[in-house]
């Protein structure tokens, strides 16, 4: 079994700067690919980012290529969101996810953690 904690969720102004942090626990061996999802308020949860742990390729969703920065330290089993020049359209609350194929699939994550409340005030 796998277990995320996310930190770092918070109220920013349009075109300011968050760092999340998914922290990883128990079985990570098991598991290739680490990514980012996130639910906005009357919207379907959507793939935001994920990266190989073994690699460090990375993958995002178009609309936050050039603002967002995936990353991991392996030292401390942990994932990063680098979020710059955030939109008020990403407002949403932020999961991180464990599963063994690296990609956009929801359904290809096995462990979650229980989310991050991102604001971005307009």
């Amino acid at each position: 079994q796998v277990q995320l904690v996310e930190s770092g969720g918070g109220l920013v102004q349009a075109g300011g700067s968050l760092r999340l942090s998914c922290a990883a626990s128990g079985r990570t061996f098991s598991s290739r690919a680490l990514g980012w999802f996130r639910q906005a308020p009357g919207k379907e949860r959507e793939f935001v980012a994920a990266i190989n742990w073994n690699t460090g390729s990375t993958y995002y969703v178009n609309s936050v290529k050039g603002r967002f920065t995936i990353s991991r330290d392996n030292e401390k089993n942990t994932v990063y969101l680098q979020m710059n020049s955030l939109k008020p359209e990403d407002t949403a609350v932020y999961y991180c996810a464990a599963g063994n194929v690296v990609g956009g699939r929801e359904s290809s994550y096995d462990y979650w953690g229980q989310g991050t409340q991102v604001t971005v005030s307009s």
